[in-house]
């Protein structure tokens, strides 16, 4: 039966005990992690959020009554414990922050008990995700996961303070919002007072802090809620959060500055890593070309290499007819591969194949008789064109050279998957190293195959490269925008733009995206309304706060730093969230509900 804690007051967490204490009595309150019997004697192991701490009950010290209690402790009961601090009799703990140190208990009170978890408290457990999610509330006094949280609420607080510091000023935007084209499918409310009329959830607050700019308050921070209901992955979540800020008279360097400023911060206050600022820049074409990707890691090398030109007449059908289609052929060195056997090469090949390419071609250099190089298309080619890609592939005796041939965008998809699947292999990807890279002059547009125009690649409230905006409606291919993402070990951890400040353009940009005039003043009327009362030029930046905190915290996913995550179809296995509601609540809403048959 739990008893009431009544009288009692914590005077310590579990590791905030210390030498100091010794000889001292204090009271320590949490969940039983672990119980050993040893007859004359009973220990325990008391968690809370600090750590652990052992508890030492003997009769002879704490009495039968509460000598007996300690009998019937289990797992995840809830316990108050006063003693006296002593010195390990036994044994120290080397790995516990407590290790040296005890509490012979006096007295206990049992404030909750526990039924058995379905899964251990502890680190390291094999436990289906589903029931880790279902269960959260459990998942959550791991020790990992709440380092994890206790983490990010420092990033959070530790920006705040910064941001704080550099005159920035913390202003809250709104939840309920317009629903507005060109990014991702929106989370939409139902207006009960506005029948068959609906908010949006922000998927950023995007118009928001360009507006606070024309309002003239020059720095805007934010740590804000947005919502994007688009499909999940490991580094992906429905409701997330964005370290939003907005500066007034800059330029792009100005923005970078601050924000390397706040990471060579958070870096040294959190982790003790000194970061060297500037961060390294890199157009975004350079990435692309030398990496394959717009978020490049560039903590290793296996570097693209385009060898269309050494191929463009050679004998080998699949290369020559990608180029003949527009396309390229590039391939990567992974060094020390070359005895990989076939089984592996072709479960690489099959990667390649669904990430949409037709095939994977390599050569092993020098791993056949005599040293000779083994090759998927040795027969194609001629004995000097295989030693010239050898050769502008740097490579060595024992190397594997893999070849995609393509359109442009399933190579760079390919090659860069590949580099970062081999690296990952060959043990690169070292979570205690971090490399910063700035990526720079973003294409404006990219192409929708699926509404067959030129689409915004940021926003359309992107400006363009001042010597680009003459193409903006004749060769938006060739358009670059004045836009830049943070990146971190190969993963976007923020991003940001220059912002067009003028009415004219903005509207040329919308012109461009094929908006009417009617069609953008209905959509943004009271941004481009806005824009006629004088506008600063200004630019941002976003940080995905739990991307960042992921990759500071060593996590493997975005859910071991979010409390409350979604599983991977967006749903919440602990709350049984999305569900149905009544129908009285619908009718409220004006709504009828009509799902289509399988």
């Amino acid at each position: 039966m739990a008893e009431s804690m009544k009288g009692l007051k914590r005077t310590h967490r579990c590791t905030e005990v210390s030498s100091k204490n010794i000889g001292e009595t204090v009271t320590v309150m949490g969940w039983v992690q672990k119980r050993r019997n040893l007859g004359a004697m009973i220990f325990i192991d008391l968690r809370d959020r600090s750590g652990l701490l052992q508890l030492v009950f003997d009769e002879n010290d704490c009495g039968k009554e509460n000598f007996d209690k300690a009998y019937t402790l289990r797992s995840e009961f809830v316990i108050a414990v006063t003693g006296i601090v002593e010195k390990r009799g036994g044994a120290v703990n080397e790995s516990l922050k407590t290790g040296e140190l005890e509490v012979r208990a006096k007295t206990l009170r049992i404030l909750a008990q526990s039924e058995t978890p379905p899964f251990p408290i502890e680190d390291g457990i094999q436990t289906r995700e589903e029931v880790r999610l279902k269960y959260r509330y459990l998942e959550l006094r791991r020790p990992e996961i709440q380092r994890n949280l206790i983490m990010r609420s420092r990033i959070a607080n530790l920006s705040r303070q910064f941001m704080a510091q550099e005159g920035f000023i913390e202003i809250e935007t709104p939840m309920l919002g317009k629903s507005t084209p060109e990014g991702a499918r929106d989370y939409l409310v139902p207006s009960r007072v506005h029948p068959g009329t609906f908010y949006a959830l922000p998927q950023s607050p995007q118009l928001f802090k360009q507006l606070l700019m024309v309002s003239g308050y020059d720095r805007y921070f934010q740590i804000a809620r947005c919502f994007r209901d688009e499909d999940l992955r490991a580094d992906r979540q429905p409701d997330f959060t964005q370290m939003d800020m907005e500066l007034s008279f800059i330029e792009e360097e100005d923005i970078m500055d601050v924000n390397e400023r706040l990471m060579k911060y958070l870096f040294k206050e959190i982790l003790d890593v000194d970061l060297t600022i500037p961060f390294p820049r890199m157009p975004w074409r350079e990435a692309m070309d030398r990496f394959g990707s717009d978020k490049p890691d560039v903590r290793f090398g296996m570097e693209l290499k385009n060898v269309s030109d050494l191929v463009k007449d050679c004998g080998f059908a699949v290369f020559t007819g990608a180029l003949a289609a527009g396309g390229s052929v590039r391939a990567i060195n992974v060094p020390g591969e070359g005895h990989m056997p076939r089984k592996q090469i072709d479960a690489l090949t099959d990667m390649a194949k669904g990430m949409g390419a037709k095939g994977l071609a390599y050569i092993c250099v020098g791993c056949g008789e005599n040293g000779a190089h083994k090759s998927s298309f040795a027969k194609f080619m001629k004995p000097e064109e295989m030693e010239a890609l050898v050769a502008a592939l740097d490579g060595k005796a024992g190397d594997l050279l893999l070849f995609a041939a393509d359109k442009d965008t399933i190579v760079f998809n390919v090659l860069g998957s590949l580099r970062l699947e081999m690296a990952k292999r060959q043990g690169l990807l070292k979570k205690d190293e971090y490399a910063f890279l700035w990526v720079t002059e973003f294409p404006q547009f990219e192409w929708s195959e699926e509404e067959e125009r030129f689409v915004a690649m940021h926003h359309p409230f992107t400006m363009p490269m001042e010597e680009d905006i003459d193409k903006l409606e004749t060769d938006q291919g060739a358009v670059r925008a004045r836009a830049y993402d943070i990146v971190l070990n190969g993963n976007e951890i923020g991003g940001g733009s220059i912002r067009i400040h003028q009415d004219d353009l903005q509207e040329k940009m919308f012109r461009a995206l094929g908006f009417t005039n009617e069609k953008a003043h209905e959509q943004f009327g009271f941004l481009l309304d806005a824009f006629k009362y004088g506008v600063p030029p200004h630019g941002g930046l976003a940080y995905g706060l739990d991307r960042l905190a992921m990759l500071m915290a060593g996590a493997d996913s975005l859910r071991d730093v979010i409390a409350f995550p979604k599983a991977k179809d967006a749903s919440d296995l602990m709350m049984d969230a999305p569900a149905e509601v009544e129908e009285k609540q619908l009718k409220e809403l004006s709504i009828r509900i009509d799902i289509p048959e399988k």
